[in-house]
């Protein structure tokens, strides 16, 4: 599962880039293009984009940045601190949050490709999720999404009698049945560790009961009685993971060796999965209380603030060209199945519908597209991405809160109570 920890960013990083602004070149000019993808294979499919790119602006340069992913923050501000980050940065919806906070992000320039690429040409659900925190402008331009939910075995399901787990109690029960723990077979693998899986799968939960980080005032609402609700239901749910703290290995490892048959995870699975040689035994749910509520990431392509006039137009011919369907596709096909597209036309190109993994899956990657407009995060009410929530999630208050209700077998309004303060004092620091 991919995923970038938000980390604070000093606010002297945006004085600083301010002031390493470059000259204007007229003529020629080259950007750079900061991203994690740092496998010689999808090193090299990037290679080609660039390729392609520069043979139809030769006035343009473009000059890979790869990052290790455990780096990357690190590496942006320190980039940052010194007024010399890329031009075009892949980010994700979170960090770009904190980044956007911290004045690092032009604005201006991503609407401008938004309005470019069309905003009817991304699926629904899927600029919401970029809004700044005023709801008048972006954090980036998406192109590709990974999302979590419950995935189980099609035939170990059907073998128990138990049908689709489609809400909270179908959920439970189909653990509980599952569960044979002297044999250390468990009902679902869920994440339990301090960690961002943790959160992410937790707010599901939360979100889909109604509770949330934040009100639409901006208020912390940490401590409503929907947030105990789900905090006491992932408890329970908890009764039937495997013992000790679950994190990203452990949830795939449980799942893929079938230590369980259900499991929480993102659509990073799939590849796994289908190199197993069952790819239609795969079955995903969003279990549903009061809404559905399903956890995505968006990665998005970023233009930074402070470059030069002709860089930034660079920039934004680059991200353009990023965002046309056959491009786009060559994207998401680097991780096929587990990245999913972000705009329409993708799934036309024939790359995509000839894709062995995409045929291989049937109609499971167009129930996964189709799941967009359900998309919640916590931070994100209405039009309203509150940018606060990098500071939270950075924070693990609510990881550990998770843990520590679990596997700390702790009480959960006390929990509850504690996290809510923590919170509070965490944003008078802000």
């Amino acid at each position: 599962m991919k995923t970038l920890k938000p980390v604070l960013i000093s606010a002297l990083i945006a004085a600083a880039l301010l002031s390493g602004c470059k000259k204007d070149d007229t003529e020629q000019v080259t950007i750079e293009f900061m991203h994690s993808s740092v496998e010689q294979e999808r090193q090299a499919v990037i290679s080609q984009l660039i390729a392609r790119f520069n043979k139809e602006n030769p006035q343009i340069t473009v000059k890979q940045v790869p990052v290790e992913e455990d780096a990357y923050n690190t590496k942006v501000i320190t980039l940052a601190r010194s007024g010399a980050l890329p031009e075009v940065i892949e980010v994700s919806h979170d960090y770009a949050k904190v980044m956007d906070k911290e004045q690092l992000i032009d604005r201006d320039a991503i609407k401008t490709v938004v309005g470019q690429v069309g905003e009817n040409n991304f699926y629904d659900g899927v600029l919401r999720i970029v809004r700044t925190e005023d709801g008048s402008a972006y954090t980036g331009v998406p192109i590709s999404a990974w999302l979590g939910g419950v995935w189980y075995r099609k035939s170990a399901l059907k073998e128990a009698g138990i049908g689709e787990p489609k809400n909270w109690t179908e959920l439970l029960n189909a653990a509980r049945i599952m569960t044979h723990a002297d044999d250390k077979k468990y009902g679902i693998a869920l994440p339990t560790a301090e960690s961002v899986m943790t959160e992410q799968t937790f707010s599901q939960f939360a979100l889909s009961n109604g509770a949330n980080v934040f009100n639409a005032a901006g208020e912390v609402t940490v401590n409503s009685p929907e947030m105990l609700a789900s905090l006491n239901y992932y408890r329970d749910l908890a009764q039937y993971t495997m013992p000790s703290s679950n994190d990203v290995m452990e949830i795939k490892d449980a799942f893929m060796n079938g230590t369980t048959q259900m499991a929480f995870y993102s659509t990073y699975i799939l590849p796994a999965f289908y190199k197993e040689g069952t790819p239609q035994d795969l079955g995903f749910v969003v279990p549903t209380e009061k809404s559905a509520a399903v956890y995505g990431m968006l990665t998005s392509l970023t233009i930074t603030a402070g470059q030069s006039e002709a860089e930034t137009k660079a920039a934004e011919k680059f991200i353009a060209f990023m965002e046309q369907p056959q491009n786009s596709a060559d994207w998401v096909l680097m991780s096929p199945g587990a990245a999913l597209p972000t705009t329409r036309q993708v799934v036309e190109t024939a790359s995509y519908k000839e894709n062995p993994v995409i045929q291989a899956f049937g109609s499971l990657p167009s129930e996964l597209i189709a799941q967009y407009p359900n998309v919640q995060v916590f931070g994100s009410v209405g039009e309203k991405n509150f940018t606060r929530m990098g500071d939270i999630t950075g924070s693990a208050i609510l990881s550990e809160m998770v843990n520590k209700t679990t596997v700390g077998k702790q009480p959960t309004d006390s929990a509850l109570d504690n996290s809510q303060q923590r919170i509070v004092e965490l944003m008078k620091q802000r």
